[in-house]
């Protein structure tokens, strides 16, 4: 039995029984069946169904926005932008959808009409994780099902309810039987799901060791895997910038979802003229945050996602206090911190170095550090010293030396003046301990097809 506990008040939310061996061989076999039906249809016929399904899923809204809230505490006036989010990536993914699935012309005239034609890989087994539990799995969903293959879900045991309600969305829409399913079950069973000689491809988003042991599972057979792991997404705030507009979205960046984004900031380098105007900007900022019930709507900041992830996070802050480092926010604004909820205070570290677990490893929680820096030179040995890249930012007026200094930072996504968001347009990926694959933009249709050659000569 798989059961969820919500981290707005530690009590048990919702609880889901796991299927047997045989319903697991019945699922992946339904869904191989269906993928050979569905591969055979038109691309227009499957952006037919898809639009129907952004539809659908748009219209439970407010379903989707409560079992956010009460599965991973996220505030129910800030659940709203995963339904946006999901609406402009899932409409960009249509719209080029036609472009990027269409064969490739390599060779036409009166003796040969050769071409590339993007086959569709058979049943992906997607598994997606809690923080972005709609966003995320429908990143893959909606490329794979245009890309004519068929889908198993696995969400994580945090968010049965986004699986079921994403299923719900595509319900109605025309869909084949079995071509979307999902399943709630524990790791054991996703090791013999993978190992499957079914499953064609492997999306998984998650921890740096919950990515080995799925290259692991899938042992000698030859399938890729798309992973997106773990982050400890730096900004370098230029002397140059504009200050209160890198205060306001950094801070945003480092504390929207409590700090459990995948691109979240977790360290700031902060040009040395300017630190300290940075740091008092950023403190005055983070006391005005309002910590509580997250099905409030003055509420702005929510609990983390369980008391394991809520104990890790204060070990990590604790251990760098031990070393040397300084809080800086005033942790008795907010009164419902306990050692024994879900609720942690937003919080600023200075004097912190890489020496620390803290800046260094990820934290996954509402909090940062800030460090001053001499030049940029520094900055990019800072920003690099880290086994993870998925995105890095840098705050400056200079366009130029943007591009310039991006060239420089290991990372899959690197933004001027912004963080912790995303284009759909733009490559989703990362380097390093960060992972492999690519999803979004017009490249992810390469991951979830296979080229297939056709050298056809005419005979007169």
């Amino acid at each position: 039995m798989q059961k969820t506990i919500t981290p707005i008040n530690n009590t048990l939310y919702i609880e889901r029984p796991h299927p047997s061996s045989s319903e697991i061989d019945k699922t992946i076999e339904n869904s191989f069946n269906a993928f050979k039906q569905w591969s055979q249809t038109s691309i227009p016929e499957r952006i037919k169904i898809i639009n129907k399904f952004i539809e659908n899923l748009l219209n439970l809204t407010e379903e989707v926005k409560k079992e956010i809230c009460w599965q991973i505490g996220r505030p129910i006036s800030q659940c709203g932008s995963e339904l946006r989010g999901f609406e402009e990536r899932s409409r960009y993914m249509v719209e080029v959808a036609e472009e990027c699935l269409a064969d490739v012309t390599a060779r036409k005239n009166d003796e040969f009409d050769n071409y590339i034609y993007k086959a569709p890989l058979g049943v992906i087994f997607v598994m997606a994780p809690w923080n972005y539990p709609v966003m995320t799995a429908t990143n893959t969903i909606v490329p794979a099902l245009l890309s004519g293959n068929s889908v198993i879900l696995k969400h994580s045991s945090q968010t049965p309810m986004c699986a079921e309600l994403i299923s719900k969305a595509l319900n109605g829409t025309g869909i084949p039987e079995g071509l979307f399913q999902y399943i709630h079950t524990d790791h054991n069973t996703c090791e013999k799901i993978i190992s499957d000689t079914r499953i064609a491809h492997v999306v998984f988003t998650g921890s740096v060791n919950g990515g080995k042991q799925i290259k692991k599972y899938i042992g000698e057979r030859f399938i890729n895997v798309g992973l997106e792991l773990g982050g400890k997404d730096p900004a370098y705030v230029r002397a140059d910038c504009d200050l209160n507009h890198a205060i306001e979205n950094l801070i945003d960046g480092a504390f929207f979802n409590s700090g459990q984004s995948c691109c979240g900031i977790e360290r700031i380098y902060v040009d040395k003229s300017v630190f300290k105007d940075f740091v008092d900007g950023a403190k005055s900022l983070t006391e005005k945050y309002i910590l509580g019930d997250p099905s409030k709507t003055e509420t702005n900041l929510g609990p983390v996602v369980k008391m394991s992830a809520a104990n890790f996070i204060r070990s990590q802050v604790e251990e760098a206090i031990s070393q040397g480092a300084h809080k800086v926010v005033d942790e008795s604004k907010f009164d419902i911190v306990s050692n024994e909820n879900c609720y942690i205070a937003p919080q600023i570290l200075v004097n912190v170095s890489h020496d620390m677990r803290f800046m260094t490893q990820e934290t996954f929680g509402p909090t940062v550090g800030i460090m001053p820096v001499e030049n940029e030179n520094e900055a990019i040995n800072l920003m690099n010293d880290s086994p993870y890249g998925l995105t890095a930012s840098i705050w400056t007026k200079d366009l130029d030396f943007s591009k310039n200094f991006g060239k420089k930072i290991e990372t899959g996504t690197f933004f001027m003046n912004r963080c912790d968001a995303l284009d759909p347009a733009l490559a989703w990926t990362g380097v390093k301990d960060t992972g492999v694959g690519c999803s979004l933009s017009k490249l992810a249709f390469d991951h979830l097809t296979r080229p297939q050659s056709f050298h056809l000569r005419k005979l007169s």
